[in-house]
């Protein structure tokens, strides 16, 4: 029996996870544990979770990859393709919310063309006024936001609802709770969830390898939390792009240059001040600015 299908053909297979070795496949409903076929391999091909492929079905859920269609995105930590969206995941408290690596995150899913879901987890342990914290510092930047208890069970059909229809990726520091979630919006799985250490707050790493889960009518992937990301190639000039909630302001500004730190006239720093841009999010702005300006370009 062959499944093999030229490049524009469908139906194509769906890449749930990839290893060194190895691929699980989803194909017409089945799953299939495949290799990558030889001269694929030797053409220095790869394989990554979320690939769609053209296979060849070599016996009861065995088959050979044969082919990987183009790519519409592709992420390097977590390396997975063909994502659609990022959730990011936060907390208010356990652990507290770093929200410069919430940030860095925002700037690597918009640097990968992603949608974005923010999720604030555990809300069951949040502080009085501490969503609406969150909520005041990224609402003006216009992406939805969900608040969630995996514990309580609340809001999970919301989350679900906003990853309906896509190949997402759920990211966030170690210990807010991405696991745990995953075993909640898709019972069965039974995913390992590590404990928070009390006394650093930052939870052990419990997924090891980046694996497509179905999620209503979509996928999500489960990936290792981040404790520090490396900013995206992105010229300091262009900075304010990946801030939704400064576009209006561009333009305003006295100089058309503005970098929107020490120049007079300048109608972000006007607008911090208004509180129509969070004074959080400009300060982490000019700390990602400082860093892009550090590196050395050719």
């Amino acid at each position: 029996m062959s499944a093999t299908h030229p490049a524009d053909a469908a139906p194509a297979g769906l890449v749930t996870k990839a290893l060194s070795n190895f691929a699980d496949v989803l194909y017409q409903g089945e799953l299939y544990r495949c290799q990558m076929r030889g001269r694929l391999r030797i053409s220095g091909s790869t394989v990554l979770t979320g690939d769609r492929v053209t296979l060849e079905i070599t016996g009861p859920q065995r088959g050979l990859i044969t082919g990987v269609l183009p790519r519409q995105t592709e992420l390097i930590r977590p390396p997975i393709a063909n994502v659609e969206l990022c959730v990011v995941v936060l907390t208010t408290q356990s652990p507290p919310a770093n929200l410069e690596l919430v940030d860095r995150i925002l700037l690597l899913a918009q640097a990968a063309k992603l949608n974005i879901l923010l999720c604030v987890n555990k809300i069951d342990l949040a502080g009085e006024g501490d969503v609406d914290q969150v909520r005041q510092a990224y609402e003006p930047a216009g992406w939805p936001l969900v608040t969630t208890s995996a514990i309580l069970k609340v809001n999970l059909q919301r989350l679900t609802a906003g990853i309906a229809g896509q190949v997402a990726v759920m990211s966030g520091q170690s210990g807010v709770g991405k696991s745990t979630l995953l075993n909640e919006l898709a019972p069965g799985l039974d995913l390992e969830v590590g404990d928070l250490s009390e006394k650093v707050q930052r939870g052990r790493h419990t997924t090891r390898a980046v694996e497509l889960l179905r999620v209503g009518s979509g996928w999500i992937a489960d990936a290792p939390g981040f404790i520090r990301l490396d900013l995206p190639d992105i010229a300091p000039r262009d900075l304010d792009a990946y801030y939704p909630e400064m576009h209006a302001c561009l333009g305003q500004c006295r100089f058309d240059d503005c970098l929107h730190d020490q120049e007079p006239d300048c109608a972000v720093k006007q607008a911090v001040e208004q509180g129509t841009v969070d004074k959080g999010r400009y300060e982490r702005y000019i700390v990602f600015l400082r860093e892009l300006q550090a590196r050395p370009r050719y």
